[in-house]
């Protein structure tokens, strides 16, 4: 079977294999992070501050109902890279069509339920009236293509399971560039509404789902998907969901933290709003490197540990933890330095501006809190402990974060103490993550369930 895109990474130097599958993932999710900031920089730049925020409302909320299903790919991700790292072919290949068919049955249920509900989440949220009207069509169209979102990181996982992170860039290179293209279109030449953005959106996403899907057909391969084997079957299942289940529950919940963080923000007003999508947008560009980084560990802890290769698996957890943190705070202290004209990127009203470098430099210089709690969360996730990361993060940024921002919302209602629910709960996960890595025997994970079953 030809496997010249699948990459095993049981054998040689741990950090030139996670780098090597960070490097292509980066430049991956720098150019899925443009599909919204590029609806953002145009919307503001053509449409207004009105519109920018009609797009920023919804950002959270689109989080909130797209991150079970992500957490799900997680799961059948490492049940990939567990089989693929011992040589189990079949049950990858079983593995891979399931994981498949439950994201064609989600992406239909996620867009039932994002087109219907549209106006009651929104309005649950407390978006501003004078916004109400384009989120509700930003977020209606958007969710009419949401399949394709689905289906494109449902096939992600899979190649990023078997060690491929560069194919997945090649595809989202050239649909980023087709939404870019439509954006400026749509909103710049023909001059649409805010629901255009949504379109070229789903348009673009699409290709790149169709794309991957291409790929993945290519016969004689240890990945080719056939119709005739794209079914759930029932092993693989009870593994993806043992995996992914916790990661969907922790994505959702935190998903709704944000969106309870979201509707505090709304109460300030649509300066307010635009501000803090601003903020949002460069946050998730600022990251993408310790995403790729997280990701690749996740994909090398698990190969390594289904291999039986624990200590490779020590040394390479230590290596990307120690990575996504230096890397985290040198973009910090750039994005604190940098904040306005950063901000001033997607508005030129002063009051957005000021606003969004308040938010920055509150949280900036904490990076390093967050990526050390999302990489730990990743070695977790590699070796099958995906409960651990769910319970940790459902503690601190979800509970201890609403708790927070509802007291001090009774007690001081001013923006800047939202702003700091971000570090304190980063710090408390931090505190917890590290001693759960230095003390826990997390690396025979997968030999204990083996025993158990």
């Amino acid at each position: 079977m030809a496997a010249a895109t699948t990459r095993d990474m049981t054998a040689g130097t741990p950090w030139k294999l996670i780098t090597a599958f960070a490097v292509p993932t980066l430049l991956s999710q720098i150019f899925q992070q443009l599909y919204n900031t590029a609806d953002s920089l145009i919307v503001g730049r053509f449409l207004g501050d009105e519109a920018l925020a009609a797009v920023s409302s919804s950002g959270t909320l689109i989080f909130l109902l797209i991150s079970f299903f992500m957490g799900m790919a997680m799961g059948a991700s490492v049940t990939i890279s567990r089989y693929f790292g011992a040589g189990d072919y079949t049950r990858v290949s079983r593995a891979i069509h399931t994981n498949l068919a439950l994201g064609i049955v989600s992406g239909v249920v996620l867009t039932v339920v994002g087109v219907w509900f549209t106006p009651t989440f929104l309005r649950w949220m407390g978006t501003d009236p004078d916004v109400l009207p384009e989120a509700i069509s930003y977020f209606r169209y958007y969710f009419l293509g949401v399949g394709a979102v689905i289906l494109y990181n449902v096939c992600k996982s899979i190649m990023n399971a078997l060690g491929d992170s560069r194919r997945p860039l090649y595809y989202l290179i050239f649909s980023s560039l087709v939404n870019i293209a439509l954006d400026l279109l749509f909103i710049g030449v023909f001059r649409w509404g805010v629901w255009s953005a949504a379109v070229a959106t789903t348009l673009s996403q699409a290709a790149s789902a169709v794309l991957c899907l291409i790929h993945l057909c290519k016969k004689g391969t240890i990945y080719q998907i056939q119709l005739k084997k794209l079914r759930i079957d029932w092993e693989m299942f009870t593994q993806i969901i043992r995996y992914g289940l916790p990661s969907g529950i922790q994505n959702s919940v935190i998903g709704l933290a944000n969106v309870i963080v979201q509707t505090n923000i709304n109460s300030f007003g649509k300066i307010a709003m635009a501000a803090y999508g601003s903020y949002a947008k460069i946050e998730g560009f600022a990251f993408l490197p310790i995403n790729s980084y997280t990701m690749a560990i996740t994909t090398y802890i698990g190969q390594n540990l289904g291999a039986g290769e624990y200590e490779r698996a020590k040394k390479g957890s230590r290596f990307g933890i120690g990575c996504c943190v230096i890397l985290s705070e040198l973009i910090g202290v750039a994005i604190y330095a940098f904040a306005p004209a950063l901000i001033g990127l997607f508005s030129d009203t002063p009051e957005v501006i000021a606003l969004g470098t308040r938010q920055c430099r509150t949280i900036a210089l904490f990076f390093c809190l967050l990526a050390f709690s999302h990489a730990v969360a990743s070695v977790c996730r590699g070796a099958g402990k995906a409960f651990v990361p769910m319970t940790i993060m459902l503690a601190c940024w979800c509970v201890l974060r609403i708790a927070y921002i509802t007291w001090i919302m009774g007690i001081r209602h001013e923006i800047q103490y939202i702003y700091w629910a971000y570090p304190l709960t980063w710090s408390v996960s931090s505190i917890i993550y590290l001693i759960y890595y230095r003390f826990s025997d997390w690396v025979h994970g997968f030999e204990k369930k083996a025993v158990r079953q």
